[in-house]
């Protein structure tokens, strides 16, 4: 049968399309022929060293530390209060100033205390002189019953006077000293040396020293505190270490990159939490510059010892396998074989290893996931080139590169 010009034209697209998959099919055999042959190439050279980094293990001192976080604590604060009633006549302080230990803070009106000490005075003056009468009226007793020229009986009237008056002229003397120590509370001073806050009363208002509301409030600055908190696991080492000495803390920026401050462990607490397995610490460090601020959160470095002579390696030179953690170590002939150590911690990106390697043996710290067993390596410096570059590790990095 005769085609019409309808159907050979519907057919073209078809063929068109068949001859693509064709061309698709002989490429994609190709592709593969090609890669398999090159995987063949590289793979019948079993003695292709593979590029890692290495790192010999050394011998150093430890320190060993711990971590956590803090806050900076004020050994003192006080709300300085007003300790009796008047008006506020003068602020001798500025708000966020350094004041000391016994200087003025403000002053409160002085004059309805002045005149009761004034009438102390008085009566004390009054009480004196009707003592020193009653003296003289009793030695007069005295002589004239020595004499016979007076009763007897006057005397120890006299006598009983003369002890109670004393009674009243100390009294008085109390009420004179009481009188002169509210006189003196009307100067408000600082009762320790410190930085002042916000400033709580204006002048001229009614002061209460009934009030609960203070003057101002002072906070020691200097020396300062750091509270934190460890695991219970820590605390045995800790207490065993600092009956020996006072610990080392050091005071970091919150991220723990910057060193603020120095000072030494002033404080175990008595109990460990129940509910979160800690106990509280406290270190105090010397605050002459104002490093530390009252409420900052810090990260707080605790050196419970420092191992002498350890054998470290780069963390990242320590994996975790099946039956523990093991380094994968040089030999002289430059393969790789696993063996199991026992890490303990990490201090600045060094891993202390208690056992099952030397120091100098030689270890590999990056590219671990590309050996096994027996491989022959190759040292690479941390920009990729090979400290011995061979062409088959050439054809390594080439076939990584095609990937």
């Amino acid at each position: 049968m005769s085609s019409t010009p309808g159907q050979t034209h519907s057919r073209r697209p078809l063929r068109l399309i068949v001859v693509v998959l064709v061309l698709i099919a002989v490429a994609v055999t190709a592709r593969l022929f090609w890669t398999g042959k090159s995987l063949t190439a590289v793979a019948v050279k079993p003695d292709s060293a593979v590029p890692v980094q290495m790192q010999q293990a050394q011998r150093q001192d430890l320190p060993i530390w711990v971590d956590a976080i803090g806050s900076v604590q004020a050994l003192n604060t006080v709300n300085v209060r007003v300790r009796v009633d008047g008006e506020l006549q003068k602020v001798l302080f500025d708000e966020g100033q350094m004041v000391t230990a016994g200087s003025p803070l403000a002053q409160i009106d002085p004059r309805v205390y002045q005149a009761q000490v004034a009438q102390a005075q008085a009566m004390v003056a009054k009480d004196q002189a009707q003592l020193a009468n009653l003296r003289v009226n009793l030695e007069r007793a005295v002589n004239l019953a020595a004499a016979k020229a007076g009763p007897t009986q006057d005397v120890d009237t006299y006598r009983a006077q003369l002890a109670a008056q004393q009674a009243t002229v100390q009294a008085d003397q109390a009420a004179l000293d009481n009188a002169r120590l509210q006189l003196g509370f009307t100067t408000v001073t600082a009762p320790l040396t410190g930085r002042t806050g916000q400033r709580l009363l204006d002048v001229g208002a009614i002061a209460h020293g009934s009030e609960a509301t203070g003057l101002v409030t002072l906070t020691q600055m200097n020396p300062i505190s750091v509270a934190f908190a460890v695991s219970q696991d820590e605390l045995p080492r800790i207490l065993q270490e600092n009956a020996r000495q006072a610990l080392q803390v050091v005071a970091m920026t919150r991220d723990g990159k910057q060193k603020i401050a120095s000072g030494h462990l002033s404080f175990i607490d008595s109990q460990v939490s129940a509910a979160t397995g800690q106990i509280q610490l406290k270190a105090e460090f010397d605050n002459g510059q104002s490093q530390l601020w009252p409420g900052e959160l810090v990260s707080a470095r605790l050196l419970v010892t420092t191992q002498r002579d350890a054998t470290v390696v780069p963390a990242t030179a320590v994996q975790d396998g099946a039956k523990g953690r093991y380094v994968y170590v040089v030999g002289s002939d430059q393969r790789v074989q696993p063996r199991q150590v026992d890490a303990a911690v990490v201090v600045n990106g060094q891993q202390w290893i208690r056992d099952g390697l030397n120091p100098g043996e030689t270890v590999v710290v990056q590219g671990q996931s590309r050996i096994a067993p027996g491989v022959v390596v190759a040292s690479v410096t941390t920009d990729g080139n090979t400290a011995q570059a061979k062409p088959a590790d050439q054809t390594v990095v080439n076939l990584e590169a095609r990937r």
